[in-house]
């Protein structure tokens, strides 16, 4: 596939676009599907309703070489809307789109995947709550568990033994020597 920037390279034309607001949160911006069974239903929305018969645009190939001018069209009308309106307005016609969403939105978002990460940032911190994206594709009979990532130097003795053969012994020594502690902040004077 060659490079198509913030096209999708499936067989679903989809860009990102902007939306409302798009100058100032950089994450205004809402990505865009224009799938054939709903393409009448796009033309609609955008007030296009000629492009459902026009030569130029009525059928999927005729619209490929066109996909530049429709996007920047359906882009003019996304900029009119934020994320969350032209979703609301989309979905009620079944056209395929989703928000560009930031950490903090997901987070707050009470349908969007999430995973509470306990322990993170040291000992002092150990209670700290953090959270991580999920999986979002949810699948009956593939079900996948999100797990949190590992903590610096919480799997090292395993290392130290089962991969590299060290004995108890000899990880004891190197704790003791110091090679594994984390790098220590001088206080400023």
């Amino acid at each position: 596939m060659p490079r198509a920037g913030n096209d999708s390279g499936g067989g679903q034309p989809g860009r990102i676009l902007k939306c409302k607001g798009w100058e100032t949160d950089p994450n205004a911006y809402i990505y865009f599907i224009t799938q054939a069974p709903v393409w009448e239903k796009i033309c609609d929305v955008i007030g296009e309703p000629g492009w459902k018969t026009h030569p130029d645009y009525a059928k999927p190939p005729a619209r490929l070489s066109r996909l530049n001018e429709i996007f920047a069209r359906i882009e003019q009308w996304t900029m009119t809307k934020t994320k969350f309106e032209a979703m609301d307005i989309l979905n009620k016609d079944d056209i395929p789109c989703g928000p560009i969403l930031s950490m903090k939105e997901l987070i707050e978002d009470p349908v969007a995947a999430r995973h509470r990460h306990r322990g993170r940032g040291g000992s002092s911190r150990a209670r700290q709550k953090y959270f991580s994206v999920g999986n979002p594709i949810k699948m009956s009979d593939s079900p996948t568990e999100v797990t949190r990532s590992p903590l610096l130097g919480e799997h090292t003795d395993e290392i130290l033994r089962q991969v590299l053969g060290f004995t108890d012994h000899q990880v004891a020594e190197i704790h003791d020597s110091g090679a594994l502690d984390p790098p220590r902040k001088v206080a400023a004077e």
